[in-house]
């Protein structure tokens, strides 16, 4: 056990870094990691000797991301109390920190199918055979749909912004 623990361990800040990606939120990142060790550990037998562990536990957070999604949708939309305050405060934050936020908005703003696509080959640094892989689709697939996401992103990030109405007597 402790063999396979020491070839895990090594994946577990990606694995957490492409959970947060997914999730935004700390402790449902944590959950969805665990989840993913869990299954990592109680299906080792039918992992593929020689084959890629990193694609391999990517795809099995990634599932277990997709079966979150629609248990969700099927049980209806939940919101934090704590949230509902955070978005209340008064934003005092210096312009860099907008600028993170804002491409983190576009980013989430992305068809789940292209965020995905791109933050395993962008952030999490996968070739675009093991992304395929991980999603299931053909590597052409993979290449079609990162190059909507930057492009969307492109756009996004670089719209001028909206003009500044004022009212007039």
């Amino acid at each position: 056990m402790d063999e396979i623990a020491g070839l895990i361990e090594p994946h577990v800040p990606a694995l957490r870094r492409y959970a947060w990606a997914l999730l935004r939120d700390e402790a449902g990142a944590d959950d969805l990691v665990q989840d993913c060790l869990e299954r990592s550990l109680s299906r080792w037998h039918l992992r593929r000797d020689g084959g890629d562990l990193r694609a391999w536990l990517f795809t099995i957070l990634h599932n277990l991301f997709i079966d979150g999604m629609r248990r969700r949708r099927r049980e209806g939309l939940r919101v934090d109390i704590d949230e509902i305050v955070d978005l209340a405060a008064p934003a005092q934050e210096p312009e860099s920190r907008l600028v993170v936020r804002d491409v983190l908005d576009a980013v989430e703003s992305l068809p789940a199918d292209q965020r995905a696509v791109l933050l395993l080959v962008c952030v999490e640094d996968l070739s675009y055979e093991a992304a395929a892989r991980v999603l299931g689709v053909p590597i052409g697939t993979v290449m079609s749909r990162l190059s909507r996401a930057r492009e969307r992103l492109r756009r996004l990030v670089t719209a001028p912004p909206p003009p500044v109405l004022r009212r007039v007597k």
